[in-house]
């Protein structure tokens, strides 16, 4: 199966190789009808330590590498 690759923004990185992205959504609601945002976020394992806050990340699906870490950080897209 092919591994889910998310894009959004790192609201935390107060852990130690770890970083918080927030991914953000738009859906449609189903009785009004209109667009609104829906968001989620997911800890992500960022090996080199050097992301901060309001970057730009892509994240990708892996194996648990702890008990709330499935997704790593793949690159930096921007600031």
């Amino acid at each position: 199966m092919p591994r889910r690759v998310l894009t959004g923004k790192v609201v935390s990185d107060k852990m130690e190789k770890t970083v918080v992205v927030r991914i953000d959504r738009r859906v449609m609601h189903p009785l009004y009808k209109k667009i609104i945002t829906r968001s989620k976020k997911y800890a992500a394992h960022d090996e080199t330590d050097n992301l901060t806050v309001g970057d730009t990340v892509r994240i990708r699906e892996c194996r648990p590498i702890s008990r709330i870490k499935r997704f790593e950080v793949i690159e930096k897209v921007g600031a």
